[in-house]
């Protein structure tokens, strides 16, 4: 059963910031070990969890997260919002610490109140990847699922299920 299920995106963020040390404990074991099957251990989680969770009863990384934005997410979102990449920028975008563009406020300004996305098709390639728990060479991202884990049931449920994965230590 989904973590999503059992409690509130608040007591998700206070369970994921408790378990950060253990967490980056197991991660750190990982990463020196480099499991020759840990994405397809990882894969096989993500699809597991994801037969339970449906994203539109959540977004919450959609209500509380930029993603980053390159060039080409700059022009696909311009053009599917039929207005010059110029003006994407000036009205929905920022520059963030690391110099990178990131949206100016959260929610995300193309959420609607159903969590529908009104740019779903031309959204940002960090969306479509988001929790990036398929990804290949999953041991690289560590640090970043850490931080999803405070967000996303979907990327909670994956460590957590994966930290009992006693094949992998």
């Amino acid at each position: 059963m989904s973590i999503l299920n059992q409690i509130s995106l608040n007591e998700l963020r206070d369970r994921a910031l408790k378990l950060t040390p253990e967490t980056k404990l197991f991660f750190a074991r990982l990463k020196r070990k480099k499991p020759k099957n840990l994405d397809d251990i990882v894969h096989q989680l993500h699809d597991e969890v994801f037969q339970d969770i449906d994203c539109l009863n959540c977004a919450n990384c959609c209500k509380s997260i930029s993603p980053t934005l390159y060039e080409k997410d700059i022009e696909r979102l311009a053009k599917h919002l039929k207005i010059k990449p110029s003006q994407l920028v000036d009205e929905y975008l920022q520059i963030d610490e690391e110099n990178d563009y990131v949206f100016r406020k959260q929610p995300c300004p193309f959420l609607l109140l159903d969590n529908y996305c009104i740019v779903y098709e031309s959204r940002p390639k960090a969306c479509r990847e988001y929790p990036h728990t398929d990804r290949k060479r999953f041991y690289q991202i560590l640090d970043l699922t850490l931080k999803n884990t405070e967000v996303c049931p979907a990327a909670f449920d994956v460590v957590e299920k994966l930290k009992g994965k006693k094949e992998l230590l």
